[in-house]
């Protein structure tokens, strides 16, 4: 596996006005943008790229700066940990519609974990400042953003407990 993130954000093409509602349709089936308006939609899949990522490539390693949100479109990403002694170990396998990279919107710090394709997938990537820089414009769009970042936070630290409840159960954490 290579170990070098093979997602590059900087260039954009610009993006046909089909293409754009295309993208935005997409996004709209996302937990994180489902309900915006379409011209909310529309702002943001011009604000982003599409990038496709070959299986078992990086999207980022733990440790990076966390300067990108992803939304997965099409494939799977992995995100998975290093556990010394131990190996991988996966996290999560992400499906279309899932996003992720979201943490370092809340808390600035890098990444906490490894993410790389599972399977050869496409991703909408758009940079923490231009996410940042829209919600800065539209207060509508932050509040919105922020809660449905808070729920889906929410919403892994009780998975994480369950694993962690489960485990204990089991005598597999100790």
């Amino acid at each position: 596996m290579d170990k070098e993130p093979m997602v590059e954000t900087t260039s954009r093409q610009e993006m046909s006005a089909e293409d754009a509602a295309e993208l935005a349709a997409r996004l709209e089936e996302s937990v994180i943008f489902r309900g915006l308006s379409e011209a909310l939609l529309l702002r943001l899949a011009r604000s982003g790229a599409v990038v496709e990522v070959k299986r078992n490539d990086f999207v980022f390693h733990e440790g990076d700066e966390g300067d990108t949100v992803y939304l997965v479109l099409d494939g799977a990403v992995r995100i998975s940990r290093t556990v010394p002694g131990v190996g991988e170990e996966a996290l999560a396998i992400l499906h279309p519609t899932s996003a992720f990279g979201e943490m370092s919107l809340i808390d600035g710090s890098p990444r906490s974990a490894d993410a790389l394709a599972h399977e050869t997938c496409r991703l909408y990537v758009i940079a923490k400042a231009e996410l940042e820089r829209l919600m800065f414009v539209d207060r509508t769009l932050a509040v919105d953003l922020l809660w449905k970042l808070v729920r889906i936070l929410s919403d892994r630290l009780r998975q994480t407990n369950d694993k962690m409840t489960f485990l204990s159960i089991t005598g597999r954490f100790e």
